[in-house]
């Protein structure tokens, strides 16, 4: 997988650095909350980044998944996001942490705040590993970044092509030729 990257962008190291702040960020933010938060990990590309935020966070939360998509194989969002799989706990009167990988077009994430918000939620926290504002259609932004980027298409680390490269413990800008078959 390595010889489709153009070069490395952010190493294992960089990206656990990362976590523990978001963790430390969201332990600060919800210290003293009367009951544990729901985090919500939108499958698939956040799972790496949701599953070791929530275990180097000290507050207990409790976990529960979706699948939302908007880009099927294809490297350009529909700018339709599509609830695939929904989540199975209810968000009513809860503080909900949404966990992304990344937020590119701002699509899915005002998709995801609509539904939860109006499905009762107390609040709506969003955590990004990875913000590409160059790429925003819609004004909304995560809460808390661990990292912004420009327009190049990074993979690894849960972020895929055609549902490849997500396993790649770093992250690293996928070679043009790879996405313009």
């Amino acid at each position: 997988m390595d010889k489709d990257l153009e070069r490395i962008v952010l190493s294992e190291e960089q990206i656990a650095r990362k976590v523990k702040d978001a963790a430390a960020w969201l332990d600060g933010r919800f210290k003293g909350a009367t009951a544990p938060p729901l985090a919500i990990s939108v499958l698939k590309g956040s799972v790496f980044f949701f599953c070791d935020v929530v275990r180097a966070m000290r507050t207990n939360v409790q976990i529960d998944f979706m699948t939302v998509s908007s880009y099927g194989n294809a490297s350009e969002t529909s700018g339709v996001p599509k609830i695939v799989m929904d989540l199975a706990a209810s968000v009513y009167d809860r503080d909900v942490i949404l966990i992304e990988d990344i937020v590119d077009s701002g699509h899915t994430l005002a998709r995801m705040r609509d539904l939860i918000l109006g499905r009762g939620a107390k609040s709506f926290t969003v955590v990004t590993l990875f913000d590409k504002p160059a790429r925003r259609k819609v004004d909304i932004c995560a809460d808390y970044s661990c990292f912004e980027i420009g327009d190049e298409f990074i993979v690894g680390y849960g972020l895929d092509y055609a549902q490849q490269y997500r396993t790649l413990p770093y992250v690293g800008i996928l070679k043009r030729e790879i996405y313009e078959k």
